[in-house]
């Protein structure tokens, strides 16, 4: 018995079908960012109206996929998320829920994130995942996005805590508002990671936040990393910057990628965890996932991420984590699911 899940908390529509027999059976996806693109960014009420027009079209054509009859119950994102974007999902799912005379569940977006790399675990050995999904656990997990960046563990009792959180910008949001001071369109990160690539990087350039003490404030910080390109930009001339570009992308993205991978590392110091993963859109950098694999090679713990077609926001991940663990998720009665957009992860975790 399969779950069909909607996703539209921001400026992407989807619809996908997980069968826990076989695994991710369907998954269809609307990306907005080329129309956000033309507004330097996501602008909510055109995202909203977007996913008025693309819903309707990608459930149509999900409901003639051969899986679509094996749908036991329906899912959608009810949180967190831009607000109008989650009503519009929530009440398509729940308008197809009471069509099928399904059971309808919301579940936490966040959590579709934090166990998504373990989609290609379960793709691996359907039969005897949750044996190997006890076996990984603890696991370490960072949910990182142009919305998100939250360290989390889930325990050996499969609860899910928050260890650290970004105190203002998420590191995608950091790195593409970098990007921008820099010249670049949005989504400006990918663009960034490429520049990088040919550049040489600068441990002092951007030291902000890589002397700060940990035990005492594990949360993460990237405002003041903007804002030091802003006064570093200032003070050169044009051709220079564009001349020392890729060694500025270098040395930014490093400054990024280390204050994840400082915090990570300072708590598998002090616990025995499994296996270390990644997932949400900026777990696509490179470098990123290189620091995170480093890290877990070096603590004897597995390293997973997400599939890269699951790295973004999509609707495999909100049907498997409705699979995955039913007991988190609203259900509501008569249909009527509440859209909840500054839902958390979990508990925070006592350090």
């Amino acid at each position: 018995m399969s779950v069909l899940a909607i996703e539209s908390s921001c400026d992407e529509s989807a619809v996908a079908i997980f069968d826990p027999d076989f695994g991710v059976r369907e998954s269809l996806v609307h990306s907005q960012i080329d129309l956000h693109a033309l507004y330097g960014g996501v602008v909510p009420d055109l995202a909203s109206s977007e996913h008025l027009k693309k819903l309707p079209a990608l459930i149509a054509k999900i409901s003639k996929s051969e899986h679509f009859c094996s749908a036991s119950e329906i899912a959608a994102t009810n949180g967190p998320g831009l607000p109008n974007c989650l009503a519009i999902g929530v009440a398509a799912a729940a308008a197809l829920a009471l069509k099928l005379g399904l059971p309808l569940r919301g579940v936490n977006h966040l959590r579709g994130h934090a166990y998504s790399p373990f989609i290609p675990v379960h793709a691996a050995d359907p039969q005897n995942f949750r044996a190997n999904f006890a076996g990984l656990l603890p696991h370490l997990g960072l949910a990182v996005s142009g919305g998100n960046t939250i360290l989390f563990e889930i325990g050996g009792d499969a609860q899910i805590s928050t260890l650290a959180e970004t105190e203002d910008d998420a590191a995608g949001e950091a790195l593409d508002k970098g990007a921008k001071l820099l010249g670049m369109p949005y989504p400006g990160a990918p663009l960034l990671e490429e520049l990088a690539r040919s550049g040489k990087i600068d441990k002092s350039m951007f030291p902000y936040g890589q002397n700060r003490k940990i035990e005492d404030d594990p949360d993460f910080s990237f405002s003041g990393l903007k804002t030091s390109l802003r006064y570093r930009l200032e003070k050169m001339a044009d051709g220079e910057i564009e001349r020392a570009k890729p060694d500025i992308c270098a040395s930014y993205q490093f400054a990024v990628v280390e204050q994840l991978r400082r915090r990570a590392e300072w708590f598998a110091k002090r616990k025995a965890y499994k296996s270390v993963g990644v997932s949400g859109g900026v777990s696509n950098n490179a470098s990123l996932v290189a620091a995170f694999e480093r890290l877990a090679r070096s603590r004897g713990a597995r390293f997973l991420a997400a599939d890269r077609q699951h790295r973004g926001d999509n609707a495999a991940m909100i049907a498997f984590a409705a699979w995955l663990a039913p007991s988190e998720c609203d259900a509501p009665e008569n249909f009527t699911l509440k859209v909840r957009p500054s839902l958390g992860l979990g508990g925070r975790a006592k350090i």
